[in-house]
Formats: structure tokens, sequence, C-alpha cells
């Protein structure tokens, strides 16, 4: 008894045929059971195939999935339609496996573009990073830049796509600039290990000068010297890092040697000095009472005596040496201007031109006393003019005398 469907049937001596369209073709033979069977068997042969195609159909949802492949697939299933032993819809499975072509065909070439503009980026990366390399070359930055060329070279490890050619060229112009650099850093630490060597021998100079003066007790001079070679170490530079510590130490010992000592000394000075002020001050306390106007021989013989107690006490501390000598400066000056006062009147008493118009003077008050005794009043008027006029002559000739 013979079996059909849509897509084909199975005639009653066992034949199989499929149909496609307006024509039928005969895929095989049917034995091993009734017709119904032999349908059912190639159906599901059909089913098979289409399973297939439903996976490639699926597998294009999948933006990772391999273009090429499915496409491969896709053309031998295709070719296989033809000669199938399998009763369906063939036509609309070549139909669906065409547009799995077409589809596959469009993300090859959108994986060639997606390529060709990776193979760019990365091109450019790699440009991006030499060019940044070719900057660094001519910088000073020694570490920072080290570390950064360092850096770019993970990175450009990193970056996948360039074409061989490409990727030499772009590595010959990265190594020159990284050549440069370690050229120039390794130039630059060899001066600086020659200035360190200087600076190693100059400061081997200053430790040896200042450990000679360590001991020196000429004070001033050598506290100048002392800091004058500090001025000169600092103007030295840095030795190597052992020899600079080293060194340092040595010298920070000669100089607190010193100065140790010259503190101890000074400390000593220092309270001598201000034992000097006490008595300075109390010196000043006990002469304070000197009195020129009233006894200027007295007076002068005490000061005698306090300026030779005043030599004998020594140096005071400095901020003090200025109010002590200013006050007796002040006495000194107390006893001079009543000195100066004494020889000036002195002076215009033993003047013989002054002897002479007071004599003058008193002639003319005699004269002046005879008018007045007549009461002339002419004579009285001419003996005043002419005692007033010899005053006054008196008083400018004593005025210049004492000035």
């Amino acid at each position: 008894m013979a079996a059909s469907n849509e897509w084909g049937r199975v005639d009653d001596d066992g034949t199989v045929y499929v149909r496609s369209g307006d024509s039928e073709r005969v895929i095989g033979s049917w034995q091993a059971g009734t017709a119904e069977e032999g349908l059912a068997h190639f159906v599901r042969r059909f089913d098979d195939l289409e399973t297939e195609v439903s996976l490639l159909e699926n597998r294009l949802k999948a933006p990772s999935s391999d273009a090429k492949s499915m496409a491969t697939n896709a053309e031998h299933l295709r070719a296989s339609l033809g000669e199938a032993h399998a009763i369906g819809d063939l036509a609309g499975l070549d139909a669906r496996l065409g547009v799995v072509l077409e589809k596959t065909a469009l993300r090859k070439q959108e994986a060639q573009a997606a390529k060709v503009q990776a193979r760019a980026d990365a091109v450019a990366a790699k440009e991006r990073l030499v060019n940044e390399a070719e900057t660094l070359a001519s910088s000073t930055q020694w570490k920072a830049t080290g570390d950064r060329l360092r850096t770019i070279i993970d990175e450009w490890k990193a970056i996948k796509g360039v074409d061989r050619k490409t990727d030499d060229v772009l590595w010959k112009r990265f190594s020159a600039a990284r050549d440069s650099f370690a050229k120039a850093r390794g130039a630059h630490f060899a001066a600086l290990d020659r200035q360190r060597e200087s600076a190693k021998e100059t400061k081997q100079g200053i430790v040896a000068e200042a450990q000679s003066l360590a001991s020196s007790t000429d004070w001033a001079p050598t506290a100048a010297r002392m800091k004058a070679l500090m001025a000169d170490w600092k103007a030295a530079g840095r030795a190597p890092r052992d020899a600079e510590d080293k060194l340092w130490n040595e010298f920070r010992t000669a100089q607190d040697t010193f100065f140790a000592a010259r503190s101890a000394v000074l400390d000593v000075r220092d309270a001598e000095q201000v034992e000097n002020q006490k008595a300075k001050e109390k010196l000043l306390a006990d002469y304070s009472s000197i009195d020129p106007a009233a006894d200027l021989d007295r007076a002068k013989e005490q000061l005698r005596d306090l300026q030779g107690k005043w030599e004998a006490i020594g140096h005071v501390p400095r901020d003090a040496m200025r109010p002590l000598e200013d006050k007796l400066r002040g006495l000194e000056r107390r006893v001079r201007d009543a000195e100066d006062a004494q020889w000036k009147r002195s002076a215009a008493q033993s003047n013989p031109l002054l002897l002479s118009m007071r004599e003058n003077v008193e002639k003319a008050q005699t004269q002046l006393e005879k008018a007045e005794a007549s009461g002339d009043a002419k004579r009285i008027a001419d003996a005043r003019a002419n005692l007033e006029a010899k005053q006054q002559w008196l008083a400018e000739a004593e005025k210049s005398v004492s000035s």
C-alpha cells in the first residue's frame, strides 16, 4: 500500500520519491516495512538536514562566530541537497542556506574590514609609542623616562595585528630612541661620577684642614675659617654616598670639637665679663657723688681714681659696654666742663687788655659820680654815655676771651 505527503511518496513497490516544484525525483527504495514507515524514515532524514540548517542560523546570531567556517558548512550542506535522500521542503532549506551564505559573506566582509581597521589601529598605537619614545630620547628626567621606556615595551608587546615589515620599521625607530636616551643617561652619570670623585677629593682636603684646626685656641680667626670651610663644603657638591657620609661625620666631629672647646672658654669669659659689669656698675654708683662745682681739685682726683679702677677691671659683655661707657663719659664731661669754666675765668681775670679796660670802666664810673655831684646835666649825660660805651667794650672783650 502506497503512502505520501506534500513533499514526497512511497509507491506500492517501495520506490521512494521526493517532490520539488512540479517534478519529483527517485531517492531510494523502501522494503523494510510498510510504506508509511518508509515515508516517516525519509522525513526524519529531512528533519536531520533541517536541524543542521537551524544550527547554522543560530550560530549566525553570535557576533563572535566564525563566518568562514559557517560559510563552508553551508556550502557543503547546500551542495548535498540535490542528492539528499530525504523527504521535505528541500527548496526551502536551499533558500534558507542561501540566506545563511549571504549573511556569512557580509560577516566576512565586516570581519575583513574590522581586521583592516584593527591593523590600522595597532599600527597607529605603535606609532604613538614610537613618537613618545623619540620625544623622551632627549629627556634629562633619567629615572622617570627610563621607567616609561620600560613600560612602553610592555605596551608594545600587548599590541597585536601589525604586519612584520611595518613592525620591524617601527621597532627600529623605537630602539634608536631608546639607545639615544641610554647613551645620554650613561654620559650624564659618568660625568656625575667624575664630579663626585672631584667633590670627594675636595672634601677630603676640607676634612684634613678642619681636623688640623680642631685643637686651635686662636678662637676668632679659627671660627671664621671653620665657617668658610663649611661654605666650601656646600659648594663642593656631593661625593659618592659612602664617602659623603664618612667625610661628613669626620668634618662635623672636627667642627664640634673646636666649637665645644671655644664655647667652654667663652662661657668662662662671659661669666667673668658679667662680674666685671657688676664691678663697673658699683664703681659708677660709688663715684656718682663727684661734684666739681663744690671742689674741682677733689673731683679731678676722684675721677682719676675711678678711671684707674675702671681700666683694671677689664671687659664687660658687649651689650653692656655702651651704657657703662656713656655713664663714665658723663662723669668725665662734668669734671672737664667745670675745669674749662675755671680756666676761662682765670684767663679772663689775668688778661692785660681786660685789666686795662676794667680800669677805664672804673675811671668812667668815677667821672659819672663827679658829674652827678656837680649837677651839670650835659656833663652828666656825657659821663654816662662814656661809661656805657666802655662797659659794652669790656663785655664784648670778656665774651671774646671766654670763647
